[in-house]
């Protein structure tokens, strides 16, 4: 029989550092143990749009995200089912037809910047971290993603900051901190922090023995 799973929330801005805290944690547990889950993959699907009408979008507002899917994925995934999680292409603005099976771990980390703003995805969640990153440091960060791994113009991408990312920061993901187990400062990089969150993880695995 499988032991239950430790699912990990991992919330914070836009180019807070998510991803440099998970690849961390999945270093130090083992890639074998984890399996990843990013928000972004379960943007709702736009078929039913054009182009130009998925630009509009506000990607950055709870209304986005297919949560419904997403919160049976990660129930799925607690209750050792594996799961064919969504591929989103950001350069289309919709999602993929074809899937990525993903297999049920000792260890599931959900990562994305609204994973807190839905209590009934809270309360699937042993572990809540919230990467706490200076506005200045997050958009850089951003520009150089948007550019580089999504295809975007550097207009394109200080427009949607300024008209939907920040005030959606400002609104729902800042004040989602407080419900946080743990938060670590320095964009993901604050040692100290990381380890306290590994040894929780750790406590949480020793309790499934």
């Amino acid at each position: 029989m499988k032991s239950k799973t430790c699912i990990i929330g991992i919330c914070g801005g836009s180019g807070s550092g998510k991803t440099t805290v998970t690849s961390t944690l999945v270093n130090l547990v083992g890639e074998e143990n984890v399996s990843i889950i990013e928000q972004d993959s379960y943007y709702k699907d736009q078929s039913h749009l054009g182009f130009e009408d998925r630009v509009k979008t506000n990607y950055d507002h709870p209304f986005a995200f297919d949560n419904k899917l997403l919160i049976q994925q990660i129930k799925d995934l607690k209750e050792g089912k594996a799961i064919e999680k969504p591929i989103y292409d950001f350069s289309e603005h919709n999602r993929k037809k074809k899937t990525l099976k993903v297999e049920s771990k000792e260890v599931v980390i959900l990562e994305g910047i609204l994973i807190f703003n839905e209590q009934e995805i809270r309360d699937l969640m042993d572990i809540k971290v919230f990467v706490d990153t200076d506005s200045d440091v997050r958009i850089i960060r951003r520009i150089l993603r948007d550019i580089k791994d999504r295809g975007r113009s550097l207009d394109s991408v200080i427009m949607q900051y300024m008209t939907t990312v920040r005030p959606a920061h400002l609104q729902f993901v800042e004040p989602s901190k407080r419900y946080a187990d743990i938060i670590i400062p320095e964009g993901g990089k604050n040692k100290v922090a990381i380890d306290l969150l590994y040894q929780k993880i750790k406590s949480e695995l020793e309790d499934n023995i």
